[in-house]
């Protein structure tokens, strides 16, 4: 990795950051720390790789939703595991379309909303802060990486000239 003391301030300093907001505003912390990853974990890179990282959380968001608020209308906890099953083979199913077609992310954003018992006042703040910071760490990686060889430069010394 050629440039790994640029992501890793980068990453460093953004994390410190997020948690701190985190901490303030009463956000779910690994929530956005998940999506972060989702956004790094699929191919798609800038703002197109942000969108998709949100709009397949979101989407597995929607499926552990419909999994649980669906399964809670019935007694047997048969129909609950039917539920998931139908899920499953959606979020797998919904990444013939482009935006959707990263599938782990769908699993991603399920789990979350498991985890959190699809509160998704919890859920959806951190959980798209989350896309946004990975983007940001992006953005602020490649400002770093441009900027290494003038900093470099200003620590190389001019050679003496001896006559």
């Amino acid at each position: 990795m050629e440039h790994r003391w640029q992501i890793a301030i980068s990453a460093g300093l953004l994390a410190a950051l997020w948690a701190g907001v985190a901490d303030v505003f009463q956000l779910v912390t690994w929530v956005g720390f998940l999506s972060c990853s989702t956004f790094f974990a699929q191919t798609e890179t800038g703002l197109k790789g942000m969108l998709m990282a949100m709009s397949t959380n979101l989407s597995g968001v929607f499926w552990g939703w419909l999994i649980i608020s669906g399964s809670g209308f019935f007694i047997s906890p048969i129909v609950g595991y039917a539920f998931t099953g139908v899920a499953t083979a959606a979020m797998c199913l919904q990444a013939s379309y482009q935006k959707l077609a990263f599938i782990p992310g769908a699993f991603i954003g399920c789990c979350i909303t498991f985890a959190l018992g699809a509160d998704l006042a919890a859920i959806l703040p951190p959980l798209l802060l989350g896309a946004m910071l990975g983007y940001s760490m992006s953005l602020l990686t490649n400002q770093l990486i441009s900027i290494t060889p003038k900093i470099q430069g200003l620590f190389t010394a001019a050679p003496a000239n001896d006559a």
